[in-house]
């Protein structure tokens, strides 16, 4: 029986371990980047020694995939599945576009330094492959409300609802043109209109 309890206490605090290691990661990347958030760096800040980094995480890959999960756990981006109800496409169009952007600015430091740490770091596209799915489906989610045989046309929504739900379209119109988070769901909306009639 003691022994039953000393391996669980074990296991306990390996996995204390294990998660103070993941927290100091997505600190450091959240803060100064994947990139440049080294072993070392993650070991002193979790209180460990490299090492022990390296017997949780053995290569980089699987730290990241730890980091990743662990992120969207506590930052998880919108649920569509309600926007389906709305047939209006403009109106489900601004739904979406409001619960979307109140998640850029929430995760705004994060996504900056993954976009730069995509660019040093390709392995970075795999990890985040079922994030790049999701908001594919978004786009098409979206696109959907607004009906039209034309191919062109519809090539076109697509494209302009990719743009419109985009972090970097909503920092280049919020952060570089200083516009607030409604002024710029009313021009996407409005860009949106253009295509269409």
């Amino acid at each position: 029986m003691a022994r039953k309890y000393m391996l669980q206490q074990r296991a306990k605090r390996q996995e204390e371990t294990r998660q103070r290691i993941i927290e100091a990661a997505v600190f450091l990347h959240q803060t100064v980047g994947g990139a440049n958030a080294s072993i070392s760096a993650i070991a002193e800040l979790a209180g460990v020694e490299r090492l022990t980094v390296y017997r949780h995480f053995p290569d980089e890959r699987a730290l990241a995939i730890a980091c990743t999960s662990h992120y969207q756990a506590l930052n998880p981006p919108p649920d569509p599945k309600p926007w389906q109800s709305i047939e209006d496409a403009e109106q489900r169009l601004r739904t979406g576009l409001r619960e979307i952007y109140a998640f850029h600015r929430r995760t705004e430091p994060m996504s900056l330094h993954a976009l730069h740490d995509m660019e040093e770091k390709p392995m970075l596209r795999e990890v985040l492959a079922p994030s790049f799915a999701y908001w594919e489906q978004v786009r098409d989610l979206l696109a959907s409300a607004w009906e039209t045989q034309d191919a062109t046309c519809s090539a076109r929504i697509h494209a302009a609802i990719g743009h419109a739900i985009s972090f970097q379209t909503w920092r280049s119109l919020v952060r570089e043109q200083g516009l607030e988070d409604a002024e710029a769901i009313e021009l996407m909306a409005r860009m949106l209109r253009c295509l269409c009639y």
